[in-house]
């Protein structure tokens, strides 16, 4: 019997270049990138990055903005800002990240302590981008 209580599924993200983006991703953040070689290989639309077993993040291809119809006004939302995605990690894994941003010479905001977030209030956090400009926030709970 499957769990079918409320939870974050995906997040869509807007890229320039989504092999780079997935990359970016694996490299620096640490997630597992998903349907890469079939996105490569032309036949999937756009490959995933893993963030846990129960989410993913797509690297939709900005070209294909043009292309989606299934929303009046949709292909106008490619571009449209996103204040920031917000990962929640353990204690050791989100100092390993903070490490490998600053290892690949990714700029990173200086640590916040007490932000509030869905779990209340987090220990540490800080922000980062990815190569496209999406914000990211790096938390964790004690």
């Amino acid at each position: 019997m499957k769990d079918n209580t409320a939870r974050l599924d995906h997040v869509v993200l807007w890229v320039r270049d989504p092999e780079a983006a997935a990359g970016f991703y694996e490299k620096a953040v640490g997630m597992e990138p998903v349907r890469l070689a079939e996105f490569t290989a032309g036949s999937v639309p756009f490959p995933s990055v893993r963030l846990n077993e129960e989410t993913i993040i797509d690297l939709m291809p900005l070209a294909m903005a043009e292309r989606m119809k299934m929303l009046p006004g949709a292909t106008e939302s490619a571009g449209h800002p996103v204040n920031h995605v917000c990962l929640a990690l353990p204690g050791e894994d989100f100092d390993a990240l903070r490490a490998r941003l600053d290892e690949g010479g990714t700029p990173v905001s200086d640590v916040s302590k007490n932000s509030f977030g869905a779990r209340g209030n987090a220990t540490r956090s800080f922000y980062f981008r990815d190569p496209d400009g999406n914000v990211f926030e790096a938390r964790h709970y004690d």
